[in-house]
């Protein structure tokens, strides 16, 4: 590669991550603006924080999303940790194919699709036990497990198949009992990839809103429906605000996630040594 092209793909990539971040940059500013102006910074101030620290309704929306977010990472992953194992341990080449396939579906989904047709389905069912306000947290969370699901299987799966499991097999072997033997000898070496599934359900969940649109009920509102509502109306700077914490908080929890991936990897490379 040429020192030319070189500097050009460099310019190419600026130009890239200016466009993807400049609006979240702009944003965080006008969180700090001292005016209600979404276009004239007039200074530095942290009214709006406080503000939005203040707003009732705003807080429990934040508190009801945090809830979902960390009750939909905790089920995804363990059932996501079962499910792949379960097909990695499969030895039928055809049903393997296809629960991969339709793994893969609600991912590959629009979210609007999916949003409606679990929307239809729970009113269904609330329709068989004759209970009209079916909708609420535990469809929201039935439906977030859903779509969370799929990327716990896929980032556990290539690690169980990184695995040897002669090693395994030792322990058992060596007296371990089965279950004992995959908590000291498997699970550490697919640690990572649960970890990067656990974070990616938990993110996923934490800024949807056309799957919870259609899926949650008068009695639980997750942070996105409350910001959308507000859009019939003019949206004030403390949204920004909390748009700003919301961002720093899921950028925190990626950094941590890429620290403790690389320590598991080298500990694994350490401990193969």
């Amino acid at each position: 590669m040429t020192k030319k092209s070189s500097l050009l793909s460099k310019f190419y990539m600026a130009l890239v991550f200016i466009f993807l971040y400049a609006p979240i940059a702009v944003m965080m500013l006008f969180s700090f603006n001292s005016t209600a102006s979404t276009y004239i910074f007039s200074g530095l101030s942290l009214d709006w924080y406080k503000e939005m620290f203040s707003d009732a309704a705003a807080m429990q929306s934040l508190r009801n999303t945090i809830v979902l977010a960390v009750c939909t990472a905790v089920c995804s992953t363990i059932l996501g940790i079962l499910a792949a194992v379960g097909l990695f341990n499969s030895r039928n080449k055809l049903y393997k194919k296809s629960m991969m396939t339709v793994t893969n579906i609600p991912m590959m989904n629009p979210e609007i699709v999916t949003g409606i047709a679990m929307m239809l389905l729970f009113v269904f069912a609330g329709t068989l036990v004759r209970k009209s306000d079916v909708l609420g947290f535990w469809t929201l969370l039935v439906a977030h497990i859903t779509f969370a699901l799929p990327y716990v299987i896929l980032n556990v799966l290539p690690k169980l198949k990184q695995f040897d499991m002669h090693v395994y097999e030792a322990a058992v072997d060596l007296g371990c009992k089965p279950v004992k033997a995959f908590f000291k000898v498997v699970m550490p070496e697919i640690l990572s990839g649960i970890i990067t599934g656990c974070v990616m359900s938990f993110t996923l969940s934490l800024d949807d809103f056309i799957i919870s649109y259609f899926t949650n009920g008068p009695s639980f509102q997750t942070l996105p429906i409350y910001i959308f509502s507000m859009t019939k109306k003019r949206v004030k700077p403390d949204m920004y605000a909390l748009s700003t914490l919301m961002f720093v908080v899921i950028l925190v929890l990626l950094i941590l996630m890429n620290v403790a991936q690389n320590r598991v990897e080298k500990k694994g490379k350490s401990d193969v040594k």
